[in-house]
């Protein structure tokens, strides 16, 4: 039976405190695991911007947007690596065809 696929858009924050190289690594390790179990089909860093309110005492984040598309059951897996990182300081995983 073919697995169902869907079009998912990503945006994740990744604490200002990392430096560039330790930022890079973890936009990689993301890039990796999406590719890994679906296909990119954007890539938008956006940078250090300032955030609408403070989290965990951070005034700024560095954004990334991915838009990919994979199986419906990755992104509770992508979330899930989220959760336990502590690079990250939010993400937001929204499925774009409902």
């Amino acid at each position: 039976m073919a697995k169902i696929t869907s079009s998912y858009e990503l945006v994740f924050i990744i604490r200002p405190t990392l430096d560039e190289e330790a930022t890079a690594a973890v936009v990689e390790k993301f890039k990796a695991l999406i590719a890994a179990n679906g296909t990119i089909d954007t890539i938008e860093e956006w940078g250090k911007r300032r955030l609408a309110y403070p989290i965990d005492d951070q005034t700024e984040g560095y954004y990334v947007q991915i838009n990919f598309t994979a199986v419906n059951d990755f992104p509770a897996e992508l979330d899930r690596q989220f959760n336990i990182n502590d690079a990250i300081l939010r993400s937001l995983v929204i499925n774009k065809e409902k």
